[in-house]
């Protein structure tokens, strides 16, 4: 029964993660007309909504992980899952049941529209705010799937919009210039409701500006009175300085996670300021118990020790950047690179941005969207990255493995695909059931 509830959402619905661009399907008509067939469940909650080229997973995450901390009952809606279909759908950090899945299924299959063909992403929005509802959520934190705009996410009206930074991504979709895709992302900012953008410059930034204003929304920029004054490692955490929360210990490692927290700690702010109720032990308790609290998965995470073991969910160049720097602060003696990518990514830049004298492992999600294993290889060896392909990312590990001494790093991703199956292949599960 649950692998048919499963078929149904990805095979009869076209779904963007397996079939990518036939599975895009842009517009809100479906998504309002599910949204009334449904009684319109996202009112009965306030939002909080993000976008963003990087940074939005771990930004919503922790953001919930705050507020469930500070005594709410939080709705996180999240894309894609890693392991198991659930993870999309949590209230305070337990995923939705199997049963209320199928049950869900079951009656929109009874009372679906018949002039409308909803995508999965359409139906699984829609499941969601339904869901948040029936549970009664005080607030629910929304993750756009793709882009803004025209993201089914895109129908309701948060307290608060968050766009955490801009990169090339998905330029079939959302345009081939910074400034188009900010238009698109710029989508979600509605009248008259305050916005906070994580990181722009330049013309990206004078984007969101002019959308404010037509939009007669509140507009901060995080970056320009940074809440993170300092970060650094201490004990196995991410130790960040801040400006009105005192010194906080961040669960999730990665450099890179100081920017989110900063974007996350003005956020807190702001909600203060719109009657949240933000505590500061709860915001420390959010941060040093994030994963615990949500079940996030493969962001700079941990898999093994001796050798040291990291996979990640960076899969565009703006990611990439982000490893390289954190490869940086990192002790090996030899560093084994993993990598497998989609095929609507930019691999050749990401190629060129690679340490050259790393060992390499090239290999490829089972989905149809997956560039294959030899062009991976192929655009490597144009960027004089040389390695050996496998079938898939278990093998690769294994190789890994076997080369390996104990005081070497292995670094998996590329794609949050490649991720899913080897967490899957590790059986790896976050055991935050509802």
């Amino acid at each position: 029964m649950w692998e048919r509830t499963l078929n149904y959402l990805f095979d009869q619905r076209p779904a963007f993660e397996r079939q990518g661009a036939s599975g895009y399907k842009p517009g809100l008509d479906t998504s309002i007309a599910l949204d009334k067939l449904y009684k319109e469940p996202h009112r009965r909650y306030r939002i909080i909504h993000i976008a963003g080229t990087n940074g939005k997973g771990s930004t919503a995450h922790l953001l919930a992980s705050c507020l469930q901390k500070c005594g709410y009952r939080v709705g996180l809606f999240t894309s894609p899952h890693l392991v198991d279909f659930r993870e999309r759908i949590r209230v305070n950090g337990r995923k939705i049941s199997r049963n209320h899945v199928m049950q869900w299924v079951a009656d929109y299959q009874k009372k679906k529209l018949d002039n409308f063909e909803p995508s999965f992403f359409e139906l699984t929005s829609t499941m969601a705010f339904d869901y948040f509802a029936w549970r009664n959520v005080n607030v629910a934190v929304i993750e756009t799937g793709l882009g803004g705009r025209l993201d089914s996410t895109n129908i309701v009206t948060p307290d608060l919009s968050i766009i955490t930074n801009i990169g090339l991504e998905h330029q079939q979709f959302l345009g081939n210039t910074l400034q188009q895709i900010a238009m698109e992302k710029a989508g979600i900012i509605k009248h008259g409701q305050p916005v906070i953008i994580g990181r722009a410059e330049g013309i990206v930034r004078d984007v969101f500006e002019r959308e404010a204003k037509r939009l007669y929304s509140e507009i901060r920029f995080a970056q320009d009175k940074p809440e993170v004054l300092e970060a650094k490692h201490v004990d196995g955490m991410l130790q960040l300085k801040t400006k009105s929360f005192g010194t906080i210990d961040c669960e999730l490692t990665g450099d890179y996670q100081a920017e989110n927290a900063n974007t996350v700690l003005t956020a807190l702010n702001l909600l203060k300021r719109l009657k949240y109720r933000i505590k500061d032990n709860g915001v420390h308790d959010g941060f040093a118990h994030v994963v615990e609290n949500t079940g996030l998965m493969a962001r700079w995470m941990k898999l093994g020790e001796k050798p040291l073991i990291i996979c990640d969910s960076a899969h565009n160049p703006s990611a990439f950047q982000q490893v390289m720097q954190q490869l940086k602060h990192e002790e090996y003696d030899d560093l084994h690179m993993i990598l497998g990518f989609m095929a609507d990514k930019d691999v050749h830049t990401i190629m060129s941005m690679l340490p050259k004298k790393a060992k390499y492992y090239f290999t490829q999600a089972q989905t149809t969207r997956s560039m294959t294993a030899q062009d991976v290889q192929h655009l490597a060896a144009e960027a004089g990255l040389n390695g050996n392909i496998y079938n898939n990312v278990e093998e690769a590990l294994a190789a890994a493995r076997s080369a390996a001494i104990s005081r070497d790093l292995i670094y998996v991703g590329g794609s949050m695909y490649v991720l899913a199956e080897l967490l899957t292949a590790i059986n790896y599960d976050d055991h935050l059931d509802a």
